[in-house]
């Protein structure tokens, strides 16, 4: 096991591997991520009143594909993401480990070193996924307050597409391209960094709780050194639950934080809506004007998405694809 502990981290081999089970991951959990953005963003009217509420009118009034609305954006950027912090972790545990063991502090340091290094690509990637994703609550709050009378009740979001000719033009669909240009124009690539405070205050917490949670649950029953290297020889299924459970625990925890970063990383506010200077003005404007329970908006889609992302992205990652496709080529 010391022998195997001392072995170098092949880093092409572990960037294919986080690549691979980002691109997996995403695709099969995206529609999920997109019902927690909407739902975090919700302020005054609801729009939407729960995650399957929320999918269920994407579809119907922006069809199948409405619920991938930024996933192109995610697709993109999500392997130099996920490659980036899974390698980084294996990198920083292998620094910080002595004699072929790793406590339980270094495992919290390696996290926070893993965390810190992903927000160089996570922040433009989020900060343009979220304008993406909430477009569409946007255009439905505008149909919704278009087609309310004078007074009385608010009707169904779903009640009819016409609605939308008597509220004017449509909420205009933006690609990412178009957002990124403009972003540059008026801000600079400053532009594209809004809120990068925020995400490293929720990424850095997140990685410091997940790694070292995976690493001793990815271990459990067996009888190996628990702190050496148990990643490089843990069966597939075992990988994939721990991934799940870990991520789902880290996801929770920072919810909170991961509603305060979409709030400021989202440029176009519907009717009513706070705008925030910075994180400590968000975070006062939700306590005052919705509580704190407002903290915990898209936890259960949180927890929904990065259960099983986390889960497929470790399960491939430790299936060794990369040192597979660099052994064939080399």
């Amino acid at each position: 096991m010391a022998k195997m502990a001392e072995q170098k981290v092949s880093l092409p081999a572990k960037l294919i591997n986080g690549g691979v089970a980002g691109l997996v991951g995403v695709t099969c959990v995206f529609p999920i991520d997109l019902a927690k953005t909407r739902l975090q963003n919700q302020q005054g009217a609801r729009v939407y009143s729960g995650m399957l509420d929320c999918l269920a009118k994407t579809i119907k009034m922006e069809g199948y594909f409405g619920m991938y609305r930024g996933a192109a954006v995610n697709l993109t950027l999500v392997t130099p993401e996920k490659a980036i912090k899974l390698a980084a972790n294996d990198v920083f545990r292998q620094k910080l480990s002595k004699d072929g063991k790793l406590p339980l502090w270094g495992e919290v340091l390696a996290g926070c070193g893993a965390g810190t290094c992903q927000v160089v690509v996570t922040t433009p990637m989020e900060m343009l996924k979220i304008q993406l994703q909430d477009a569409g609550r946007l255009a439905a709050q505008r149909t919704v307050a278009a087609s309310a009378p004078a007074a009385g009740p608010t009707p169904s979001l779903v009640a009819s597409r016409t609605a939308q000719s008597s509220a004017g033009a449509p909420f205009p669909r933006r690609s990412a391209t178009r957002i990124t240009l403009e972003l540059l124009k008026t801000r600079g690539l400053r532009g594209l960094y809004k809120g990068a405070g925020a995400t490293l205050m929720r990424d850095v917490p997140f990685s410091m709780i997940y790694f070292p949670l995976f690493a001793n649950l990815n271990t459990v029953g067996r009888r190996e050194d628990r702190h050496s290297n148990p990643q490089e020889r843990a069966p597939f299924l075992q990988s994939f639950m721990a991934g799940c459970t870990a991520g789902s625990v880290a996801a929770v925890t920072v919810t909170p934080l991961d509603v305060i970063k979409t709030r400021l990383q989202t440029l176009h506010k519907g009717e009513g809506e706070d705008s925030y200077r910075g994180i400590i003005d968000c975070t006062q404007r939700i306590l005052k004007r919705e509580g704190p329970a407002a903290f915990l908006k898209g936890a259960t889609c949180r927890a929904l998405v990065i259960a099983p992302l986390f889960g497929i992205a470790q399960g491939v990652y430790f299936l060794g694809l990369g040192e597979q496709v660099l052994g064939l080529l080399g």
